[in-house]
């Protein structure tokens, strides 16, 4: 008669046997873990920059007058010496006119005054003051042929012309604004880098080696001529804690302008890096952390210092070593303190399977 009584608390001592095994099973779920790996890499940087002609230079008029000429147009690639404005030189022209005019009446008073000289009739000190009148009037004659080619401009250099600032028969004064003449067969492209960045570029940068760099483009596309970083500003800016470092780029296509915006990228050589994969972290205000496994399978989290970024993985400069095991994922399931089943991957493993986003 107490067979049936026995029998149910043998059923219930294997049901709870059975839900205290599934609740250690649930207490202790699998996750994968991995370990940081030291290895050396490279980082990629990327810097707002400016593109600036080599030679960029305003083209301003030097004489007065009205715009009588213009022989080239806006966009117009011009050679050096040619011919783009003309001021009217009518003034310039009497002044010439008249210089000559003075210039041979003195020569004909400096003749006479040496033959008057040689026969004893004047002084030595006359024909001093005839000479010195003759060269007066030499000089005046340079001058004012001077002022007459100034109204005449010629390109400087090879280059292209800007926009014109002012149109023909416009009455120009000294120092007005015709144009713009740009010399784009080199380009200087200018971006700046915080104090940090260049301490660490100058102790590590070959000193008679320049810097390779790649300049990208408004439309995103790399441009197809590699540069070299050669200038570093002398002084930095006080206010963006910055200075501006010069890269040079051939441009025999012409295809780069200056005024043009685009990102230098710059890649940095990093010896023994510790890199972990940024899927195994996450954000605690402004801190990043990581959920440490120690060997009793508890987990712990542990904040970590990020000095780079590389696509899909961080490097760490202090808070992990090669030794930790780290979850990999399912870092929302876990808390500090969890019992879990590690699951061990490979660090290379790791990282030659994670996806790196396309360019």
């Amino acid at each position: 008669m107490n067979r049936v009584p026995t029998l149910v608390v043998f059923t219930a001592l294997a049901l709870a046997a059975c839900r205290h095994e599934n609740h250690e099973a649930e207490e202790k779920p699998k996750f994968l873990v991995t370990s940081p790996v030291r290895r050396s890499t490279e980082l990629t940087r990327e810097y707002v920059a400016q593109v600036r002609a080599i030679q960029h230079i305003e083209v301003r008029a030097l004489e007065r007058g009205y715009l009588q000429g213009i022989f080239v147009d806006e966009g117009q690639f011009v050679q050096r010496g040619q011919k783009m404005f003309q001021i009217m030189p009518l003034i310039y022209q009497a002044e010439v006119q008249k210089e000559q005019a003075e210039l041979d009446r003195t020569e004909i008073e400096l003749n006479n005054t040496k033959l008057l000289a040689d026969k004893g009739v004047v002084s030595p000190n006359e024909l001093a003051l005839a000479k010195a009148n003759f060269n007066r009037a030499q000089a005046q004659l340079s001058l004012a042929t001077t002022h007459k080619g100034l109204a005449e401009i010629r390109a400087p250099f090879s280059g292209i012309m800007g926009r014109f600032q002012a149109r023909l028969g416009s009455l120009i004064s000294e120092g007005d604004l015709l144009t713009t003449l740009s010399d784009n067969s080199t380009m200087w492209v200018y971006f700046n880098v915080a104090e940090a960045e260049y301490l660490k570029y100058k102790s590590e940068a070959a000193p008679d080696k320049p810097t390779p760099v790649k300049l990208v483009m408004a439309n995103g596309q790399v441009f197809d001529q590699p540069g070299e970083v050669r200038t570093i500003e002398a002084d930095f800016n006080n206010e963006t804690g910055t200075i501006a470092f010069r890269a040079t780029f051939p441009n025999p296509r012409g295809l780069l302008r200056h005024g043009e915006t685009g990102k230098i990228v710059m890649t940095v050589p990093v010896e023994n890096a510790l890199l972990v994969p940024q899927k195994s972290t996450f954000d605690v205000l402004d801190k990043k952390f990581v959920f440490v496994v120690d060997e009793h399978h508890v987990v712990h989290s542990r904040p970590i210092t990020v000095v780079a970024e590389q696509p899909q993985v961080y490097l760490v400069a202090s808070g992990l070593d090669e030794k930790d095991q780290i979850v990999l994922e399912g870092l929302r399931k876990v808390h500090d303190g969890s019992v879990i089943e590690p699951e061990f991957q490979k660090p290379g493993e790791v990282l030659a399977n994670l996806e790196v986003p396309a360019e």
